[in-house]
C-alpha cells in the first residue's frame, strides 16, 4: 500500500516592514512578526523587505536626551515615561529580547543607518543588520548614528567592513532611501511599525504574535 506524504507548498508572501532602528515598538512588532511566522512556517514562505522610516529626521548629530525629547514631543510626564519604559521592558522580555533602558540615554540621527540597511538588502544581510541595530542600541545602548557603532555592527553579521565604511563615507543610496521614506508617507505611513503584506494589507503597531498569525492566515485564504 502507497502512502501520500504529499504537503501543500508554502504560499509566498511580501512583507515591508516600515520602521525605525531607534523605535522600540518596532523591535516588539518585529519579534511578534518572527513568532507567527514560526508558527506559520508550513503554510507562509515570506519575504521579508525593510523598509526606512525617520521618527526624527531633523535630529542633530549630537542627538537629544530621551527624557527630554519625549517630554518636548508628546508631552509625557516622568510617571507616564516610566510606565512606557516598563511595558516596553516587558513587552520585549516575553518576546526574547532585552530592553536595557537604562543604558538608552539618547535619541540620535539614523540616516546613515539606513543608508547602511538599505546596501545590506543587496548583500543579502538585511535581516541580520536590522536586529543587530536594534541590540546595539536598546541592549547595548549604543549610538546607531556613529559610523564606528555601524561599521562594528555590520562586521559582526559578516558584511564587509571596507565596503560598509565606503557606503558610509560616500553618501552612497541617499536618494534611494528619501525616495522610499517619502513613498510610504505618501501613502499615508506616518507611524512605525507600518507592516504591509502583499503591498495590500497594512497591519500597525507593535501587535502581539496572535493578530499578525491571524491576519496572515486570512490573507493566504483570501489569496
Amino acid at each position: 500500500m502507497t502512502v501520500s506524504t504529499s504537503s501543500a507548498t508554502p504560499t509566498p508572501v511580501r512583507i515591508d516592514f516600515v520602521s525605525d532602528v531607534s523605535c522600540p515598538w518596532c523591535v516588539v512588532g518585529l519579534k511578534s512578526l518572527e513568532q507567527a511566522l514560526d508558527k506559520l512556517q508550513d503554510t507562509v514562505q515570506a519575504d521579508i523587505h525593510f523598509q526606512p522610516f525617520e521618527l526624527n529626521a531633523n535630529m542633530p548629530p549630537e542627538g537629544e536626551d530621551v527624557g527630554e525629547h519625549i517630554a518636548r514631543k508628546y508631552g509625557s510626564t516622568p510617571e507616564q515615561m516610566a510606565q512606557s519604559r516598563e511595558a516596553i521592558r516587558a513587552r520585549g522580555e516575553q518576546l526574547g529580547f532585552t530592553f536595557a533602558m537604562d543604558k538608552r540615554g539618547r535619541i540620535y540621527n539614523t540616516f546613515d543607518a539606513h543608508r547602511l540597511l538599505h546596501w545590506a538588502a543587496l548583500e543579502g544581510r538585511q535581516k541580520e543588520l536590522k536586529m543587530a541595530l536594534f541590540d546595539a542600541y536598546f541592549t547595548q545602548g549604543q549610538d546607531p548614528s556613529s559610523h564606528e557603532v555601524l561599521l562594528a555592527v555590520a562586521g559582526k553579521v559578516g558584511l564587509d567592513t571596507a565596503k560598509a565604511a565606503d557606503v558610509l563615507a560616500s553618501g552612497a543610496y541617499a536618494d534611494e532611501v528619501r525616495a522610499q521614506e517619502q513613498f510610504y508617507q505618501q501613502n499615508g505611513i506616518n507611524s512605525v511599525p507600518a507592516v504591509i503584506i502583499n503591498e495590500r494589507h497594512l497591519i500597525s503597531g507593535g501587535q502581539p504574535p496572535e493578530v499578525f498569525e491571524q491576519a496572515l492566515r486570512q490573507i493566504i485564504a483570501g489569496a
